[in-house]
């Protein structure tokens, strides 16, 4: 068997594995939101249905529903019965259940399928995690973990403006886009091997389960929580802003779109830089870096007077969420032993679409009683304590370092 190891003669981008891996993570961000553009002609052409007006709406979050309830187990399959299989498992289903929009008869159908996408998602997530984990270690490791991020951003980008053109033509067309992952097959057929149950990999962590941290199952939970946090604050974006728009005056379709295209473009070049940053500052600077960029943007949001202040809250806000997010499979990678993290990975993706999940939930009750600029203006000092509690963290590694 080839080994697993990243070798050093050529870049991460030039190995068939981590491009394996980012294709498959551009897919998650597709999941959901591809066919947004869709969901008025959707409703139009089921208007027959009594439920059609909330059906269409469900249609969107029912994948992450799935994926959280379902993520955990996931993790747990992927951990006895193999990451190869669990992936192009997770990338097969993906296509099937995607495109299953394309002819079924009606919305409860569409919505069923849209229930059994999220557990394609789930799988596809799990097993890209731990695969991460098994093939690369070290600088490695944060590379590919910040090229995630970019992929699923960029790939969002895409497949959602690819979608946009797709339902001028047909409501149904854009459930045709997921078929693209078919094309994605080969290459992780090839390129995915199935990491050794036993021994270990040279250069890597023992896959036997005796590495990883001592207390990683506490310490993963509370890094779970932060994940959760961390996504719930960020949804308030897709969630909030195009309401929060239309409050302020504006043409919310358009400048919703501008302002969510910033985010995942901001994200995208954001999460590139990753790699460097963590080398420069560490995890703990990351997540200062992180949130102090995520606190500057929602305080020019609640205090958003012009187009221009509201573009750069986007721009602050995409590049501060895009530095933290790869830090969390990075640490988690680092806690837990090797036996285990497909559950680790499993635990991770779930709390990333409760948190998303929970976000409207937690934010419009705070909108009815204290306003868009106090709930923002709220999220900006609570990611300004989080700053300064990664910044004294980050601090005492400093120390630590020195003495």
């Amino acid at each position: 068997m080839e080994s697993l190891v990243l070798t050093r003669e050529r870049p991460i981008w030039q190995e068939p594995r981590a491009i394996a891996l980012l294709l498959a993570a551009s897919l998650t961000t597709m999941a959901n939101a591809t066919i947004s553009p869709a969901l008025p002609g959707i409703e139009r052409l089921f208007a027959d249905d009594p439920n059609a007006a909330l059906l269409t709406r469900l249609l969107v979050p029912a994948p992450s529903l799935s994926v959280a309830l379902f993520a955990p187990l996931a993790g747990l399959a992927t951990d006895r019965i193999g990451r190869r299989m669990m992936l192009l498992a997770g990338v097969m289903l993906f296509v099937v259940a995607g495109c299953a929009g394309l002819v079924l008869p009606d919305l409860p159908a569409i919505f069923a399928s849209r229930l059994v996408l999220g557990v394609a998602v789930a799988l596809i997530m799990t097993a890209q995690t731990a695969l991460i984990g098994d093939y690369f270690t070290g600088d490695g490791r944060n590379a590919l973990t910040g090229l995630q991020i970019s992929a699923r951003n960029f790939g969002g980008l895409v497949f959602i403006s690819l979608a946009g053109w797709a339902a001028t033509l047909s409501p149904r067309l854009p459930f045709a886009i997921y078929g693209l992952a078919a094309l994605f097959l080969p290459l992780m057929w090839i390129a995915i091997v199935e990491p050794p149950r036993a021994g270990s990999m040279a250069g890597a962590a023992p896959a036997n389960g005796r590495d990883g941290h001592p207390s990683w199952r506490g310490l993963l939970v509370l890094l779970v929580l932060l994940q959760g946090a961390t996504n719930m604050i960020f949804f308030l974006m897709p969630t909030q802003i195009s309401f929060f728009l239309e409050a302020r005056g504006y043409e919310s379709a358009v400048m919703t779109g501008t302002v969510l295209g910033l985010l995942m473009i901001s994200g995208g070049c954001s999460a590139l830089l990753y790699r460097r940053v963590q080398r420069l500052v560490g995890y703990a600077g990351v997540f200062a870096i992180g949130y102090g960029a995520m606190a500057l943007g929602f305080l020019l949001l609640s205090q958003a007077a012009t187009s221009q202040s509201l573009l750069a809250a986007a721009l602050a806000i995409g590049a501060g969420y895009a530095l933290v997010s790869p830090s969390f499979v990075a640490v988690a990678l680092d806690l837990a032993p090797g036996r285990s993290r497909g559950l680790a990975g499993g635990i991770l993706t779930a709390s990333i679409f409760i948190g998303q999940f929970c976000s409207p939930l937690a934010s419009t009750p705070l909108i009815a009683n204290h306003g868009y600029a106090g709930l923002f203006g709220g999220t900006a000092w609570l990611l300004a304590l989080m700053t300064v509690a990664a910044t004294l963290a980050w601090s005492r590694s400093l120390a630590a370092r020195k003495s």
